[in-house]
């Protein structure tokens, strides 16, 4: 399938696979947590850097490739993105230090945090109308496989050859899908028409940053440079637009966003958690770990074509309202029979915390945007992944905190009480979004 130089199949599925490679590497590295955390001799409050500062580069770089999807060529953007990636790559394969580490962590960020966008444009601008539906339906299993399979390759890898293999396998598959994408996606000429609001990009990634450095140092100093950055930022946002927050001004969206966000942070939290449980305090190997994590995963992927179907024919309160309350009955199941130390009844409750997120998480997010204007979904959804990554970034952060001090404070039996009081924030967060879609449902407004 070729149009105007494209040849569009070749296109789509490298630049797929950057993104898949950039999910597949943060779910991974959870898993290695225990492992990292001897070599380098830190704490989990510490090593969670390896997957919250790789989540901050992506939540970071999301709202700036909206601007660079409309002053650059898709072909430029593909360069980039590549080789910001398989040089995160390529230093993490060989690093000999965490503080190295995470630089590669951070670049590996920020090429996915292009690629998936570009994606998605590519699909929407060079996909006939008639087969669109489908190729969106197809890139979106990128973002549900990836975390499904994450975990277990990760575990396996790192078991079997180390963790560094984690990374120099993917490097030439990535370097082969480079070449074939830029045979593929032909050369355009661009003109940079808009004006980068810089100021405001550097004030957000501060403000993001320094909030997750509050919470891993307990810091009332980070917190008030976060809470500073993120006024500049609304300042400088008013006088140039970087992101459009009017859309928070819908109530609804707003609500239904919080959802969406409490969805996030849910697997985040968990996957931080369950493997470093199973590993420090259940002695089991990564490789079981990883393992682990996966028929809940799979759970997620196969029921999200399901959740659609259901939110077609019935709505959107049902599918939603029996997802959370799902994904809470597993978490607070978790959270009661952790000290229980059963490998077989922790499973149990994450797959049944899985089935609620493959019920509800994808009709949450369809909902939100539905309840924006046709001239507001563009900034709604660059919000909403952003918005999505951080959360993600914030949840691992206080998992993390919580795990430690808990392992801190109490040396016998912190572990097991540090993960139960990381799962009841979490529980709490659901609760608080089940409140919110109560209240939209009293309204009628879904």
């Amino acid at each position: 399938m070729t149009k105007k130089g494209w040849r569009i199949m070749p296109a789509i599925i490298t630049t797929a696979i950057l993104g898949f490679s950039g999910i597949l590497i943060e779910t991974s590295m959870n898993v290695t947590f225990p492992l990292l955390m001897k070599e380098f001799g830190v704490n989990p409050a510490v090593i969670q850097w390896v997957t919250t500062g790789n989540l901050l580069a992506v939540a970071v770089t999301v709202p700036l490739s909206a601007f660079m999807i409309k002053n650059l060529s898709e072909r430029q953007i593909f360069t980039l993105a590549n080789v910001l990636f398989l040089s995160g790559v390529l230093i993490d394969s060989f690093a000999p230090n965490l503080a190295i580490l995470l630089v590669g962590r951070v670049l590996q960020g920020v090429g996915t945090g292009l690629a998936l966008p570009l994606l998605f444009h590519i699909i929407l601008t060079q996909i006939p109308m008639e087969r669109r539906g489908l190729m969106m339906g197809v890139a979106a299993m990128v973002t549900l496989l990836a975390p499904a399979v994450g975990p277990t390759y990760g575990g396996v890898i790192s078991g079997m050859l180390g963790w560094k293999m984690i990374f120099m396998l993917l490097a030439p598959i990535l370097i082969i899908s480079t070449f074939i994408g830029l045979a593929s996606i032909p050369k355009r000429q661009v003109r940079i028409n808009d004006k980068l609001n810089f100021p405001a990009f550097v004030s957000l990634g501060i403000g993001l940053a320094t909030l997750l450095l509050a919470i891993e140092k307990m810091s009332i100093f980070y917190l008030l440079v976060a809470i500073v950055s993120f006024v500049i930022f609304y300042y400088l946002n008013k006088q140039l637009e970087f992101l459009n927050l009017n859309v928070f001004k819908d109530k609804d969206f707003s609500i239904l966003l919080y959802g969406v966000l409490a969805f996030q942070m849910i697997p985040l939290a968990l996957s931080f958690l369950l493997p470093n449980l199973l590993q420090l305090v259940l002695h089991q190997t990564s490789t079981k770990a990883g393992l682990f994590m996966f028929p809940g995963a799979i759970a997620v992927v196969f029921l999200s074509p399901f959740a659609g179907y259901l939110l077609d024919k019935i709505g959107a309160f049902k599918p939603i309202m029996i997802g959370i309350s799902f994904s809470l009955i597993g978490l607070i199941g978790t959270a009661i029979f952790i000290p229980a130390k059963s490998v077989v009844v922790l499973l149990a409750f994450d797959i049944l915390t899985k089935i609620g997120m493959g019920i509800g998480a994808s009709n949450m997010v369809t909902t939100a945007l539905t309840k924006l204007k046709p001239t507001q979904s563009a900034d709604g959804n660059s919000i909403l992944n952003t918005l999505q990554q951080f959360a993600g970034a914030f949840a691992t952060a206080v998992a993390s905190q919580i795990f430690t001090i808990g392992q801190v404070a109490i040396p016998k039996n912190g572990a097991i009480i540090g993960s139960q009081f990381a799962v009841l924030f979490v529980i709490v967060v659901v609760i608080l979004a089940i409140v919110g879609l109560t209240y939209l449902r009293k309204r009628k407004a879904i």
